[in-house]
């Protein structure tokens, strides 16, 4: 067969060493267009070698485009140490404003730059240089120790203590305040969150901890809403007996406690001696509760043999257990009814003991004398009249003021010498610490406890020395308790010349006087007074003086004890004022 006899649609296969059409020019291309892309990917990396990517800033500094050198002149013209910029602080107590470069804050330019820059084939920072950056922060160095300082100054301003809540019925009503929870600066944790944020923003939330209050927001609503609420709503009914009273929430509110516990917990209680003072005064003025009465001792014309014990009675209250059981239950439930139980009540100077301790004998007696016709004269004999025959209980102590009251001329009593401010002046009474010396001795050797007395301010001669008492009303006083085996009768007797005071009742003791010598010697001045009213005085040196009791039982002694007088000198005064 010959080539002239293939038809038109005849095809004849080639030979095997011809290339097939189509079939071998694609992986140049393939190839050819992956060596371009490498030319290109290539020279994009190298020319963004020294340049930022376009759109690029540095804590909000514009640097996209520049070169390395470029971008670092400006971040240093625009950043540089931040010292022109205040750094806020801010936090839930405050905020305050400190200075970059003294808190040891700076931006490291070169650190910022050089990761923006640099050769590299890496796609995400080729990507970068061609489709732009965005927002970087700026390398921040900061020295740890002038940052700690400069917060610490601050402090004040950023931190906050707790404030605890309340809830209270004072008043009857219910109080309630919100506890605020505190917060202290972490500085170390607080620099990290400056090292990332600044200089980008000028105001930065100090990192803290949060100081909670002892007590909760919970625990108080609580409190509030269990029993603050339930405590105010109505008042209370006790009921004793066949009778009642009520208290007011106004009332008992003194008697809450709301105090916390260590764990921050609240549990109402009562605090049982206001509580039972409450209701008693409460019952007392509704009439359920009745006073004792103690044995009266008198005596016929005042004299010690003859006496009359007007019997005392028992009283009746209400029971302590059950007011703080009953009264604190009903004021802190709804129930708000409570039941108190009564008891008998025992004075406490029973018409036994009254008689058993009778006067039966003289315990102590003691004279001071006096020049006859002053005024003074007349104020010691008022006093005289009203204290002779004062009944002194055992146990039970004797104020001279109490018994005297105030010196007043509707009294009897009229103006005469007194010490005031270390200087002799008038007075209404003036001369009735006689009186109260004489009291004060008759006490002395009867061994009964001495409460309270004060030597003149400088020493009168008419005394025994250290061993005397002055007295005003209403604040220097004259007292002792009586504590001998039986009733003390105060018999005062008061003449134109002396007054005695004896006391009548069991004789406990056997009382010796000491005294040391005079020391501490402080001599007076001399004073020319021109004032109207100024009265001349001798002078008397001061002095301290140590007096002692010795009580001697069946001339045995059994007790000793001992006191400091001290005495000022008396100054001498000469009066100058004209017609003197």
């Amino acid at each position: 067969m010959t080539d002239d006899l293939l038809g038109p649609d005849t095809w004849e296969e080639p030979a095997w060493e011809d290339p097939a059409p189509g079939r071998r020019r694609w992986p140049y291309v393939v190839g050819g267009a992956l060596v371009l892309l490498a030319v290109v990917y290539g020279a994009t990396a190298a020319w963004a070698a020294d340049r930022v990517a376009r759109g690029t800033t540095v804590a909000g500094v514009e640097v996209g485009g520049q070169s390395a050198a470029q971008a670092r002149a400006t971040l240093a013209r625009a950043l540089g140490d931040g010292s022109g910029r205040p750094l806020t602080l801010t936090s839930p107590a405050g905020e305050a404003s400190v200075d970059p470069a003294d808190a040891g804050l700076a931006v490291d330019v070169p650190a910022s730059v050089d990761p923006l820059v640099g050769f590299s084939l890496a796609p995400a920072d080729v990507w970068r240089q061609v489709a732009g950056g965005g927002e970087q922060p700026a390398a921040v160095t900061v020295d740890e120790a002038a940052f700690g300082e400069a917060l610490e100054g601050v402090r004040d301003e950023l931190d906050a203590s707790a404030k605890e809540g309340s809830v209270s019925v004072a008043g009857g009503k219910v109080a309630y305040e919100e506890p605020v929870a505190g917060v202290e600066t972490d500085v170390a944790r607080t620099a990290a969150a400056v090292r990332r944020a600044w200089p980008g923003r000028d105001t930065v939330a100090v990192v803290g901890d949060v100081r909670a209050p002892k007590v909760s927001a919970q625990e108080l609503q609580r409190v509030r809403d269990e029993f603050a609420e339930v405590a105010v709503s109505a008042p209370v009914t006790v009921q004793v007996g066949g009778s009642s009273f009520e208290l007011s929430a106004k009332q008992l509110a003194p008697a809450a406690v709301l105090t916390p516990a260590d764990d921050g917990t609240i549990t109402p209680r009562a605090d049982d001696e206001k509580l039972r003072a409450i209701v008693h005064a409460a019952a007392k003025k509704a009439k359920l509760e009745v006073a004792p009465k103690d044995a009266v001792v008198t005596f016929a014309g005042n004299d010690w043999r003859k006496p009359k014990v007007a019997p005392s009675a028992p009283g009746s209250a209400l029971d302590d257990a059950s007011i703080s059981a009953a009264v604190w239950t009903a004021f802190s439930t709804p129930s708000k009814t409570a039941t108190v139980t009564t008891k008998e009540v025992q004075p406490e100077f029973t018409t036994e003991v009254a008689k058993k301790t009778l006067p039966r004998e003289k315990v102590s007696s003691f004279t001071t004398y006096y020049e006859p016709g002053a005024a003074r004269v007349t104020n010691i004999k008022n006093a005289a009249r009203y204290l002779d025959g004062t009944y002194v209980p055992p146990g039970e102590q004797f104020s001279m003021n109490g018994v005297l009251g105030e010196r007043t001329p509707d009294k009897g009593y009229v103006k005469a010498g007194i010490i005031l401010n270390n200087r002799l002046s008038d007075s209404y009474g003036g001369g009735i610490s006689q009186v109260s010396t004489t009291i004060f001795n008759a006490s002395f050797f009867a061994g009964v406890q001495l409460d309270a007395w004060q030597a003149h301010s400088f020493y009168i001669s008419r005394y025994p020395e250290g061993r005397e008492a002055t007295i005003s009303w209403p604040d220097l006083h004259n007292k002792f308790t009586n504590t001998l085996d039986g009733g003390i009768l105060i018999d005062v007797v008061a003449t134109d010349t002396s007054v005695t005071v004896t006391y009548w009742g069991t004789k406990k003791y056997d009382v010796e006087a000491t005294k040391s010598a005079r020391y501490d010697i402080v001599q007076p001045k001399v004073v020319r007074d021109d004032s109207p009213t100024c009265k001349p005085q001798g002078p008397v040196p001061g002095f301290k003086v140590d007096i002692g009791r010795i009580f001697k039982q069946g001339g045995k002694v059994v007790r000793k004890a001992s006191f400091t007088t001290s005495y000022v000198p008396e100054d001498d005064v000469t009066c100058t004022a004209s017609g003197r």
